[in-house]
């Protein structure tokens, strides 16, 4: 019987194929909710007998509704669990991977289809997978009038709870302590960065894997800002206890009309173009710095880094509806006001792609903004630093039922999971996967499970004498740099046009 020991009792696992246990929805902390409320995660508290472990846990509150994915259900609270596959013949201490979900902090959960972790399994990982708290609860501030301390970025502690859960347990699992890689895509790959840097997550993983991590933190006084535009809609006091006076939901809610009141004004700066209103916060305390300014620093230097993006990051943003439609060259020219690019950069685009419409511009620009370029820096400051570092960029792409299939944001995650055949994933893949689209995905597991096992992806680290890009594609990959970045322009190009640009950017 699939039955394991942790810290807090046993629990039972199940076997989704003959050469995979799973154990899923493991609480690793206790629910942040009642008396937890806005606090750092605490302990669980022990059960007694065998914990029957063979469904996902309860998601964070939010509003989203993905594809093959659970809903929030209010009332629902213990909220913070693990989910674990191992291969279920194990000899010897196996290497972990440790996997963050995205979501812009505001949604998606572990129960996602791409993220089961059986193929990883079988490619010898013991793979990992959590929830933890997004949106207000889990990255809202909360003044400090209250009677308890009320720490922000509690979803950041969440994850490194979920860590120190690892550190352990995972033995018991077959999975080597010593040996884990954390990994994550968009804000889960930002929180990736961020732990790097973090001293509380110190010691708690040896590398890390970061595909399409999103740019923008926020400092505390954009948080304060924040925290009123939500307490408003909400109809509560912005203070700590007008917010805990406030339900969960209600705070879902609040902030959904915060964000449709900046999408229907573009006069709104930054934010009416994405307006995404959490992000990790710039404390003092769990985050002092954000990750490109510590990574300069050498503060990751021991962690080994493995960066990929997407070469059409933003057209996925566009195909779902979240973005702002940009289709005309004033429009365009606000956009680059708003966030402040550099001259010329805008005119670098267009004239790198003098036929294509200005919505097409805007989604270039605006991916590799928020992508793209703090893909290529994250690895780069990480390398001149002392760090080792890889990078990587997926460009695969074809024509499904329903037209072009781009190798936009998300597309990268069920070919590095190896999860293809889930019809719920459709729309990422576009449609049946042929066989060059599984050989692809067999190249990307064993790129992340050699990493994870020995720091090497199979290519050069930048820095090297020899460094290498690899390029993803179903049609085979290459090293070379002259790959696209947004589909008809080089990538050295367009590193050029962003030389002027600042980062970090910083969330308004």
């Amino acid at each position: 019987m699939d039955i394991f020991s942790t810290g807090h009792g046993a629990v039972r696992g199940f076997r989704p194929s003959e050469d995979v246990v799973a154990v899923l929805g493991i609480p690793y902390a206790a629910p942040p909710f009642g008396a937890n409320r806005f606090r750092e995660p605490r302990p669980v508290t022990p059960w007694t007998g065998v914990r029957e472990c063979g469904a996902f846990g309860p998601i964070a509150p939010q509003s989203a509704e993905l594809p093959g994915a659970p809903v929030w259900s209010p009332g629902e609270e213990d909220i913070l669990t693990v989910n674990v596959w191992t291969p279920a013949s194990r000899s010897g201490p196996l290497p972990v991977l440790v996997w963050i979900h995205g979501g812009a902090y505001t949604f998606g959960s572990s129960a996602q289809p791409d993220f089961d972790g059986s193929v990883l399994a079988r490619a010898g990982l013991v793979v990992v997978t959590l929830n933890y708290r997004i949106g207000f609860e889990g990255f809202g501030h909360v003044p400090a009038d209250g009677p308890a301390a009320c720490p922000d970025n509690r979803g950041l502690l969440d994850q490194v709870a979920a860590l120190r859960w690892v550190r352990e347990n995972i033995a018991g699992f077959g999975g080597d302590p010593g040996n884990v890689t954390v990994a994550g895509q968009s804000s889960g790959a930002a929180s990736v960065a961020c732990l790097m840097v973090m001293d509380r997550a110190r010691g708690l993983f040896r590398r890390a894997i970061a595909h399409s991590p999103a740019s923008p933190c926020c400092t505390r006084d954009m948080a304060v800002a924040t925290t009123r535009e939500v307490a408003a809609a909400a109809g509560c006091p912005a203070t700590a206890a007008g917010l805990l006076s406030a339900t969960p939901q209600a705070l879902v809610a609040a902030a959904d009309r915060v964000v449709d009141d900046y999408r229907r004004d573009p006069a709104s700066g930054s934010r009416h173009y994405d307006p995404s209103l959490y992000a990790p916060v710039l404390d003092g305390d769990v985050l002092p710095t954000d990750p490109l300014t510590a990574m300069a620093t050498g503060a990751a230097r021991d962690v080994d880094l493995l960066v990929c993006h997407t070469t059409q990051e933003y057209w996925l943003l566009d195909a779902v509806g979240s973005s702002a439609k940009v289709t005309t060259e004033a429009q365009l020219a606000r956009f680059a006001e708003d966030f402040g690019l550099p001259d010329g950069l805008v005119a670098g685009y267009r004239a790198a792609l003098p036929q294509a419409p200005v919505l097409d511009v805007y989604l270039a620009v605006y991916g590799d903004l928020l992508f793209g370029e703090y893909s290529n820096r994250l690895a780069e400051l990480h390398a001149r630093a002392g760090g080792r570092s890889f990078l990587s960029r997926f460009d695969r792409r074809r024509t499904g039922p329903h037209g072009v299939v781009r190798a936009w944001h998300c597309a990268d995650v069920p070919f590095a999971f190896g999860n293809l055949d889930d019809e719920r994933l459709s729309f990422l893949i576009g449609g049946t996967p042929t066989p060059a689209d599984r050989a692809l995905a067999r190249r990307m597991v064993r790129a992340w499970a050699d990493f994870a096992a020995t720091g090497d992806p199979g290519w050069s680290p930048v820095g090297d004498a020899t460094a290498e890009v690899r390029t993803w594609t179903a049609d085979g990959d290459t090293d070379a740099e002259d790959r696209s970045t947004a589909g008809v322009r080089s990538s050295a190009e367009v590193r050029s046009l962003w030389a002027k640009a600042d980062f970090p950017l910083l969330r308004p």
